[in-house]
């Protein structure tokens, strides 16, 4: 048998309106009586009835958020410091793999007060009008009518391609996914160009296409940049799993890193550090990421007149094994 409030009203010896206050920690009942019927509550094995409650504050406190895809090892990292940074909030998150229209029904039927998106695979806004939503992508002219934190690819981009040209180099390679529909990855490419002219070193753009964002993807990519007359001094690479590949296909044809050729990556995980070389990345911390990922969405839901706002982040070059002079 359930107990009830009024149950515990009964044993305690108090009414149930002061229970009720005292389950919701109210200001107003007095602490000796709170510990009291607590203390009451708890030898009872009263458990709360979180749809009432949810019903009379019109709140699941409950955040869905649409996983991209399971595959990517950065993906994975960011999603797992998002639930770690919803620790220390009221509110609980679900997670669905599906599309975005089909978890968007999910969420719905869940009631979530809120939705994190990833706009990695489409350009065109998430059509959605019903639930606060964030998304991680990138700043864009089109309209946006939520609220976007922009990991900020353009300056990563910059630092990477200044930091390189202060230890000598100037042939630079981007070795990433560039024909593709994904905002972020085309920001990356675009950040790459515009930092080489801006650095005076608009006569040595080179670019090589992974088409795909997988180990294997940057290893393979190794052999075109190879058979070039005059292969690059440094290569920059797209993404965790791309620059992988690179490390592993060049120790394996005898190139030395740093030494005969440096390697610096995009995106910054812990996982960086424990590759067969510690590698030297460019990127927001995974776990300052997630942390603004989540502050924006609780901002935008108990925010009184929420506004679609863009916040880009600052990245931060790690320096580790593999990066050297010229």
């Amino acid at each position: 048998m359930n107990v009830t409030i009024k149950d515990i009203a009964k044993e305690a010896g108090v009414s149930y309106s002061t229970v009720s206050k005292a389950l919701n920690d109210s200001p107003l009942v007095k602490e000796v009586t709170k510990r009291k019927i607590l203390r009451v509550a708890e030898d009872m094995g009263y458990e709360p009835n979180l749809a009432a409650k949810q019903l009379v504050r019109k709140k699941t406190e409950v955040i869905g958020l649409i996983w991209p895809t399971i595959e990517r090892i950065v993906l994975a990292s960011l999603v797992s410091n998002i639930s770690k940074a919803f620790e220390s909030t009221p509110y609980s998150m679900i997670l669905s793999v599906e599309d975005v229209d089909t978890a968007t029904d999910t969420f719905k039927k869940f009631q979530v007060d809120g939705m994190i998106v990833f706009e990695e695979s489409n350009d065109d806004p998430v059509d959605n009008d019903s639930i606060p939503m964030i998304a991680y992508g990138v700043s864009s002219t089109d309209h946006r009518s939520y609220p976007i934190i922009d990991a900020n690819h353009e300056a990563a981009m910059q630092q990477a391609v200044e930091y390189l040209y202060r230890l000598g180099h100037k042939s630079i390679v981007y070795v990433g996914h560039i024909d593709t529909n994904d905002s972020l990855q085309k920001e990356k490419v675009e950040g790459y160009q515009k930092a080489m002219t801006n650095t005076g070193l608009s006569n040595h753009v080179q670019s090589i296409d992974t088409e795909g964002l997988g180990w294997f993807d940057g290893y393979y990519a190794v052999e075109q940049l190879l058979q070039q007359e005059n292969p690059p001094t440094a290569i920059i690479g797209g993404s965790y799993d791309i620059s992988g590949g690179i490390l592993r296909a060049l120790r394996e044809k005898g190139i030395s890193i740093p030494h005969d050729m440096s390697l610096i990556s995009y995106d910054n995980i812990p996982q960086m550090a424990t590759m067969e070389m510690p590698m030297t990345c460019i990127g927001v911390p995974v776990d300052e990421l997630a942390e603004e990922i989540v502050h924006g969405i609780i901002e935008h839901i108990e925010s009184n007149q929420p506004d679609a706002f863009i916040k880009k982040l600052s990245p931060t070059l790690t320096e580790r094994q593999t990066c050297g002079p010229a």
